[in-house]
């Protein structure tokens, strides 16, 4: 192994400004076992064979034996036939030569070929990426055990960049616009370098909410060489090779992943919706306290709806509340939702409670579900409310901060009752399904736990000088 393919990120290489910053030097050496690995060698079979599946080709001898197939790869490495099984017939059989024995995998076909987890266009490309994985994990198992103790993801020098330098070019708009956001000039220079510096540039602005989220990472298909944005080293394979966070672009390691801090800092250009986007990943793309959803439709509804008889109660016309979901879908905080486009209240009303039923994780969330529901069975009053406090707090902040502005709000709706005629328990009744939902999707644990969601609701109204 090369040193200079293992040399980690020093003081040096902090430049003087972030464009003409170097990110660090990759670690090569996985990328050079996979060239040495060795490349599949189809072994045709001489004749037709009867009954062949239409989805293998000439590889694929028929029924016959181990000991016969692996006569027929010759000692050659990298050689591969398929065969069927002599003691389950219908059941196939991939034979392949590596490290001087024959291994044999069960086969199968769903419209793709796989042994494992990943599924495969062709034969060809399964034995591909099986050899080079096979090649790769022989040769530098121990290696691999210890990419992630070194990892670039936390060198000093390699964050401190973004803090000193990045962070500081962000501020200098700070006074022209409190949302901080990233101008078109960072953009262009974070996109140089990686999405791992944008998550350092924007965890370090002090206008940034850092509320702490986890990385939606997802298995991804990288075209062309990728490197590990956690341990710089290569990500091996054909397909699959690693996971890729789908809110903030950052790249790794599957193993990786599960050392990657909770600080993803969503991307606003892969945040495609408003509506059906999780909370937190909304907060923290859009650089706010809250979902602004929340923000613009609490304002129009206190500008011009207080004293409007059955708030949130009333239905507005549902195809008009769809609009307003797609306007904010389509343009965000510039969606109009004022009196001259939606004259009707109900409709914005109508608007904010889909936008929380339409939340994956509600803002009462899952986890916390059952000990809300378990606090609003206590008798006592005060302890009750202490109860209610305590699960409180273990509500993610974006959550949190969402629930108790929404408190605030719905507290002078209840101040208006006289001409709106929704008290505490009213409002309780409408938001307790759509703020809190079951973690099972059951229609008898749902209908048996309304009244206590009721009751929760009703109590963080009627407490929410206190609980928050």
């Amino acid at each position: 192994m090369a040193a200079s393919s293992n040399s980690s990120l020093s003081g040096s290489s902090v430049s003087s400004d972030a464009e003409e910053y170097q990110p660090p030097i990759w670690k090569s050496y996985l990328y050079q076992l996979q060239q040495e690995a060795p490349r599949p060698k189809r072994i045709i079979c001489p004749g037709e064979v009867e009954n062949r599946p239409k989805y293998y080709g000439r590889e694929f001898h028929g029924i016959i034996s181990r000991e016969q197939a692996d006569e027929l790869l010759g000692g050659v490495e990298g050689a591969y036939i398929l065969r069927e099984s002599q003691r389950q017939p219908g059941c196939y059989t991939l034979a392949l030569r590596f490290g001087n024995q024959t291994l044999n995998y069960r086969l199968f076909y769903d419209g793709k070929h796989f042994v494992g987890e990943k599924r495969f266009e062709s034969i060809h490309d399964l034995v591909t990426d099986g050899l080079i994985t096979l090649y790769i994990e022989t040769k530098a198992s121990e290696y691999i055990s210890k990419m992630t103790t070194n990892p670039i993801y936390e060198h000093i020098g390699y964050a401190t960049l973004l803090r000193e330098k990045v962070s500081r070019r962000l501020s200098r708009s700070k006074n022209e616009s409190r949302k901080a956001n990233v101008t078109n000039e960072e953009h262009t220079a974070v996109e140089k370098i990686s999405s791992l510096v944008r998550r350092a540039a924007l965890s370090h602005n002090d206008n940034h909410f850092n509320y702490e989220k986890t990385h939606n990472f997802k298995v991804h298909t990288f075209r062309g060489p990728h490197w590990c944005e956690y341990c710089a080293n290569f990500m091996w394979g054909l397909i699959a090779q690693g996971v890729r966070c789908s809110d903030c672009g950052l790249n790794v390691h599957k193993q990786c992943s599960k050392h990657v801090p909770n600080d993803c800092q969503p991307d606003l250009k892969r945040i495609k919706k408003v509506y059906c986007c999780d909370l937190t990943t909304l907060v923290k793309a859009h650089n706010m306290q809250r979902p602004m959803v929340v923000d613009i439709c609490i304002r129009e509804i206190e500008a011009r709806g207080l004293k409007s008889e059955g708030l949130y109660r009333v239905s507005g016309f549902t195809e008009h509340i769809e609009d307003v979901k797609m306007a904010f879908d389509r343009d965000g905080e510039k969606a109009d939702i004022s009196a001259n486009i939606y004259p009707d209240i109900n409709i914005i009303t109508g608007a904010l409670k889909l936008y929380f039923r339409d939340l994956p994780i509600p803002v009462i969330t899952y986890d916390t579900y059952s000990k809300f529901i378990e606090a609003a069975k206590i008798s006592s009053a005060d302890e009750r409310l202490e109860a209610v406090h305590e699960v409180l707090m273990l509500l993610p902040p974006a959550h949190y901060e969402t629930l108790r502005y929404l408190m605030i709000h719905l507290k002078k709706v209840t101040l208006n009752e006289k001409d709106n005629f929704m008290n505490a328990e009213n409002l309780g009744i409408v938001f307790g399904p759509t703020l809190m939902r079951p973690p099972e999707d059951s229609t008898l644990t749902t209908l048996h736990d309304m009244r206590y969601q009721k009751l929760i609701v009703q109590i963080l109204i009627e407490n929410e000088d206190v609980l928050f």
